[in-house]
């Protein structure tokens, strides 16, 4: 079940270019795993024969579809969400646009790409959207990714994971720091790339054409630009445009524990990650020491409003604070250690997507959480990235933890005296301060009050059971999202968001896959056909159809030749330009971007689940996952306009609908 980002037009999925729709399983770095028998090979998690940042220089630019190919997808993805009473004005305007006005605005955009070319020409405007957007981050832009348990018992105890996670975490950024990571590579034919062979070929090839050293194998490097912003990085708010700040130099973590915070080297004088012992004795005494839930936390601050925060901040420097604030901006990352340890999964699934307000700083590039029960999980901001670096870390710490026993097995011996070498950040605060802090604790509880989830786990049938019919498993899903909202809206298609990486450009972000068509929406209208009289024949070409037209919008997405980002870039310049164009004014368009369906995917054996709220007030947050022979989909959505119980149960029916319509011919293999 998995994972997002919240903003008017993105959420993460991990879809790489030449992928045909979740066809084929995410990148699978094979690297020889460095052991933790000693203190030497305990610094690094991977020694890549293959430089991290090989592949970067010869990258491919992101494209930028041409305008008639733009504005024909997007007609197409207005037509099953328009009313037909006005589809004729938004075909008219996003034709006037093409004939008109859109010609000089592709024309400069071309020409700042051109001049841009150590980019993509979608990035700069994307940064700025995220830092400029003022909403409060929990909710609006931060997802959730949920790792599974240890099966260790002994290893799911909260200090122990912690510690455990933690040395991985270091592992893999000393591992990035030293170029000695593992690069992304997608490989189409793995037996033929993902070998020693391949790799030592490509490490010899200079940089500045490695990538079409890896093309000769059909193996495709991915953008790794992210990557640098995962450690030691945060998000400042400041007035109207928040900053991303980085300072490498930085060897501490941050630490959170009932809303007070806490620093401590996790790095000696040599630069040498500290014995796991070290750590997790560090971790058991802050658990040991920290007091009840601190009400005057300044944490809740970071899940305020922008303007709000920024105002405060100034008001915490000016009392004193700076220096605090600067460890928690310059820390390696935070360690959430949370209280709650109930089995329920809807719980669970909340308190990793927003906590109690006591125990989150939002404003960091990504919080590790280990609750009381030992589980884990990363809460990330998403201005610096998406979720394609987050994913690979979490999969990376998830298995290397998994196999070593870092703080269990570590000599009982100890460097470091905890009570001296933990530093407890006790914020000054005045009247005023304290005032804004309770404000913010109002709002942050109304808004996560507001807000709840529903979880299905279908185990009927999954991506193995669908592929064997010859259908692409991501279509079918998200075609039962689509039958899910028509049946219980009685016929009504919804604008729907699914998320799709362009990592196999240079500094590629993602792209959206518009997944409510002409298709899917003639498939509803067939299956939930009452008439004794349906065409069962009709159906199921119908299903074919809208499964190979799935796969080729999701090609499409990958490599750029979607339609959203073009047109955001293009809606930019004009904004630049002061221009107010009819094609951009039309409701329509505004109604293509509140997505009520935002939806999102990242399969992995390392995540138990993963989500993010709704992005508008009448959405569905949809994450999900297809395992070889189940489904699951966590549904977040506000009670007051929707029913996320009820959503999930006509889910159901849409799998097992499928699952029939699917069946009732024998495997046909897909057209070319």
């Amino acid at each position: 079940m998995l994972l997002h980002h919240r903003g008017p037009l993105q959420r993460v999925r991990l879809l790489h270019a030449y992928r045909a729709a979740s066809s084929a399983a995410a990148p699978k770095p094979a690297v020889q795993e460095a052991p933790a028998e000693s203190p030497e090979e305990l610094q690094l998690l991977q020694r890549s024969v293959v430089p991290t940042m090989h592949f970067q220089k010869s990258l491919p630019r992101l494209p930028i579809p041409g305008l008639d190919k733009t504005i024909d997808r997007y007609v197409r993805a207005q037509r099953p969400i328009s009313d037909p009473g006005t589809l004729g004005n938004t075909v008219n305007a996003a034709m006037e646009f093409r004939n008109n006005y859109g010609r000089a605005l592709h024309a400069k955009l071309l020409e700042v790409d051109r001049n841009n070319k150590h980019t993509s020409y979608i990035s700069d405007y994307w940064f700025d959207m995220y830092l400029r957007a003022r909403e409060p981050l929990v909710i609006n832009f931060a997802p959730f990714i949920a790792m599974n348990d240890d099966p260790n018992q002994a290893k799911m105890d909260q200090a122990v994971r912690a510690a455990d996670l933690t040395l991985s975490a270091l592992r893999f950024r000393n591992s990035l720091r030293q170029n000695l990571l593992e690069p992304d590579v997608y490989h189409l034919n793995p037996k033929k790339s993902d070998t020693p062979a391949f790799r030592r070929f490509v490490s010899l090839l200079p940089a500045a054409i490695s990538w079409y050293g890896a093309y000769l194998y059909k193996a495709f490097p991915l953008d790794m630009s992210q990557y640098k912003n995962l450690f030691n990085s945060t998000r400042i708010p400041r007035p109207d445009k928040d900053e991303l700040y980085k300072d490498d130099a930085a060897k501490h973590v941050a630490v959170l524990r009932n809303g007070e915070f806490y620093t401590f080297d996790v790095y000696d004088a040599n630069g040498n990650i500290l014995p796991a012992k070290d750590i997790l004795n560090c971790y058991r005494h802050i658990l040991k020491t920290a007091p009840k839930p601190n009400k005057d936390s300044i944490a809740v601050m970071s899940a305020d409003e922008r303007n709000r925060w920024a105002a405060v901040r100034a008001r915490l420097v000016q009392a004193g604070n700076e220096a605090r604030l600067r460890q928690l901006d310059t820390a390696l990352f935070v360690l959430c250690l949370d209280t709650n340890d109930s089995e329920d999964k809807a719980r669970f699934c909340k308190e990793m997507l927003h906590g109690d307000g006591y125990n989150r700083w939002f404003d960091k590039s990504f919080s590790l959480i280990v609750d009381a029960a030992g589980r884990a999980g990363v809460n990330f901001e998403h201005a610096w990235g998406d979720g394609v670096a987050v994913l690979r870390f979490v999969n990376e710490i998830h298995k290397d933890a998994l196999n070593h026993n870092f703080a269990l097995a570590s000599p009982t011996a100890t460097s470091v005296d905890p009570t001296r070498h933990v530093h407890h950040l006790d914020f000054v605060l005045n009247d005023n301060i304290r005032s804004e802090i309770h404000a913010a604790r109002e709002t942050f509880e109304k808004s996560i009050n507001g807000l709840d989830l529903s979880i299905l786990e279908y185990h009927g049938y999954g991506k193995e059971d669908i592929k064997k019919y010859h259908f692409y498993p991501d279509g079918m899903i998200q075609l039962a999202f689509q039958m899910a909202y028509y049946q219980l809206t009685e016929g009504k298609v919804a604008p729907t968001y699914e998320s799709c990486s362009t990592a196999a450009f240079r500094h590629g972000r993602t792209e959206c896959i518009r997944s409510a068509t002409p298709l899917t929406q003639k498939f509803c209208q067939l299956y939930f056909d009452t008439s004794p009289l349906r065409d069962e024949t009709e159906l199921y070409y119908t299903l074919r159809d809208v499964s190979q037209d799935h796969g080729k919008l999701t090609k499409e997405a990958a490599m750029g030749q979607g339609f959203d980002r073009h047109l955001f870039a293009l809606r930019k310049l004009a904004e630049a330009e002061g221009q107010s164009l009819p094609i951009f004014t039309d409701p329509a368009y505004a109604r293509m971007n509140h997505n009520i369906l935002s939806t999102s995917t990242l399969q992995s054996p390392a995540i138990a689940a993963g989500g993010f709220a709704p992005v508008v007030a009448d959405g569905y947050g949809l994450g999900y996952s297809c395992m070889d022979h189940w489904m699951g989909c966590v549904a977040f959505y506000f009670p007051k306009t929707r029913d996320g119980r009820q959503f999930t149960q006509a889910l159901q029916r849409a799998f097992d609908g499928i699952m029939k319509v699917m069946s009732s011919r024998p495997p046909q293999p897909m057209t070319k």
